[in-house]
């Protein structure tokens, strides 16, 4: 996975470096999701699923602005969710890695089922993009 400079407080959470979320675990976690849930395995383009990836790491290293923690999780699921890497479970996919991003940089999403359901739905209909996922996010988020 490509990476990037970082300079001190590059995120305006306070973190030097936020953890990223390697392709290995993606993969592992749609296995995980289609265990649990059902659907049709496969990855439909790996460069997708790569471009998605890179999505937070370039916002962070490119973007006049600095990012939030939920700036760059937003960043992931848009990637996901819109990119549709895989062939089912796109939608599942880019909540969990969403929250996984959220948790291992000391984040949760708090949220009822319903809301998160609904929130990524809008977000594969194209109703919310990637900025208002990010404010959803922090409206439903909380430091851990």
């Amino acid at each position: 996975m490509t990476t990037a400079t970082y300079s001190r407080n590059s995120v305006s959470s306070g973190m030097d470096r936020p953890t990223w979320i390697r392709k290995d675990v993606v993969l592992a976690i749609h296995r995980r999701q289609l265990a649990e849930h059902g659907g049709t395995e496969g990855l439909r383009d790996e460069g997708l699923l790569e471009s998605a990836l890179a999505r937070p790491i370039n916002l962070l290293a490119y973007s006049e602005d600095r990012p939030d923690i939920n700036d760059l999780a937003a960043a992931y699921a848009y990637g996901i969710v819109k990119n549709h890497p895989f062939v089912d479970g796109n939608k599942r996919v880019g909540y969990v890695v969403c929250r996984t991003f959220l948790i291992l940089n000391s984040a949760d999403i708090k949220a009822t089922q319903e809301e998160k359901y609904s929130t990524f739905l809008k977000l594969a209909e194209g109703t919310i993009n990637q900025h208002e996922l990010a404010d959803w996010l922090r409206e439903h988020s909380s430091s851990r």
